[in-house]
């Protein structure tokens, strides 16, 4: 009945628009009439009704934003970006959707949107994504959700069929910088958080012990500042917040882990000439070293986002989601002898590597890991005990 009313409507609106002489449904500057979303079409989709993907799949894409939007140099943009990639590639119709709001209703108004404009395979990066979740997986049950970061306990405990949601063990890459930060020279760190939400807290708990272990192994006093900005972006408070670290504490890095709050520590870190700003999610060198100067960025703590999104989508269209709805996944090693293999590393090409922390030894730093010769907690009811070195807790900036 719905696509009936649909059908019908759509036609009565044809008619309309030949009656009047037309309208492109854009404004003037040709942004989309209704204010809502944003999309694009890559220009060699495939149409709707020409079978689909290669893999034999009829798919369409669509990827939804959170709090970001697809500039964000982190989460969003990455998952865009690699959704647009694999659909371009395997000639499947792709667009993206970001919410006219921050909540749940107008989250849920973009997955209503893609509904009716059949896409079928919904992408969704961050935990934001959790109760649109549970309002929407029952009442499209033809929809294939794929959901980053979104925990089983998000969606109220219990995965539906039609949803996988992959979650990180952001501990392990947190652990990873904070043992290169150390070994590579820098004792005084910062943690900027954003929002002291589960995977952010991992993130700095993980950091807050790497730096912990180093500083033992290397017999040097270190401290960490600890700090949520409350936000997932950097303004002008954050900013003047990180220029006290750098010029007045003497702090030598600082791990930004917040979507856009590292253009804050970039900011900071560009006025105070060898100080360092560690990234997050994704190699953020590229971006980070072109705003605020080449070298500024010392590594990045980064997730494996498009690698499980061309692996998912690869499996959908070869019709195995079955494999995977229901289910909630903590990815993080894979391999100790690769460590490139893994949904949670540092990139092998971009960080700073020195005499004190070499590829080499991050590679058995990762062996050891996977070996379970290391063992870091994903504990975060508190911040983990520390041995060696001093955590000021700073609480939330705003």
């Amino acid at each position: 009945m719905k696509k009936l009313f649909a059908i019908l409507l759509t036609l009565a609106m044809v008619l309309s628009l030949a009656a009047c002489g037309g309208d492109s449904g854009k404004t003037d500057d040709g942004a989309p009439a209704d204010g809502g979303s944003q999309q694009q079409e890559p220009a060699d989709a495939t149409p709707a009704d020409d079978g689909g993907s290669e893999g034999g799949a009829d798919i369409r894409v669509a990827m939804i934003t959170d709090y970001g939007d697809i500039t964000d140099q982190s989460f969003n943009q990455t998952t865009y970006e690699a959704s647009k990639a694999w659909c371009e590639a395997n000639g499947v119709p792709f667009t993206y959707y970001k919410p006219a709001g921050d909540s749940t209703a107008e989250r849920v108004a973009m997955v209503e949107k893609a509904a009716d404009e059949d896409y079928n395979v919904i992408v969704m990066p961050g935990f934001a994504f959790g109760e649109t979740i549970t309002q929407t997986a029952d009442v499209y049950p033809d929809i294939t959700f794929i959901a980053l970061d979104v925990s089983e306990g998000d969606v109220g405990g219990t995965v539906p069929s039609n949803v996988y949601c992959a979650v990180y063990k952001e501990e392990l890459c947190g652990y990873m910088a904070g043992v290169a930060a150390v070994k590579l020279g820098y004792t005084h760190l910062g943690y900027l958080g954003g929002m002291a939400v589960p995977a952010v807290q991992r993130f700095g708990y993980g950091f807050v012990q790497g730096v912990d272990a180093a500083a033992g192994e290397l017999g040097v006093d270190a401290t960490v500042e600890y700090v949520y900005g409350n936000q997932f972006f950097g303004d002008p408070d954050i900013t003047a917040y990180a220029d006290n670290w750098y010029q007045n504490l003497g702090v030598q890095a600082v791990f930004a882990c917040g979507g856009g709050i590292c253009t804050s520590a970039g900011e900071a870190a560009a006025k105070v000439p060898g100080t360092k700003v560690i990234g997050v999610d994704v190699d953020q060198s590229f971006t980070l070293d072109a705003a605020y100067g080449e070298g500024v960025t010392l590594t990045s703590a980064m997730k494996g986002l498009a690698a499980t999104v061309n692996h998912m989508l690869d499996e959908v269209a070869a019709g195995n989601f079955a494999n995977y709805g229901g289910k909630a996944e903590a990815l993080g090693l894979v391999s100790g002898d690769d460590p490139s293999a893994n949904y949670v590393l540092l990139p092998m090409d971009t960080t700073q590597w020195g005499d004190g922390f070499s590829q080499d030894d991050y590679k058995a730093l990762v062996k050891d890991m996977f070996d379970g010769k290391i063992t870091v907690s994903d504990d975060i009811s508190a911040l983990p005990a520390v041995s060696n070195i001093t955590v000021n807790d700073l609480g939330n900036i705003k």
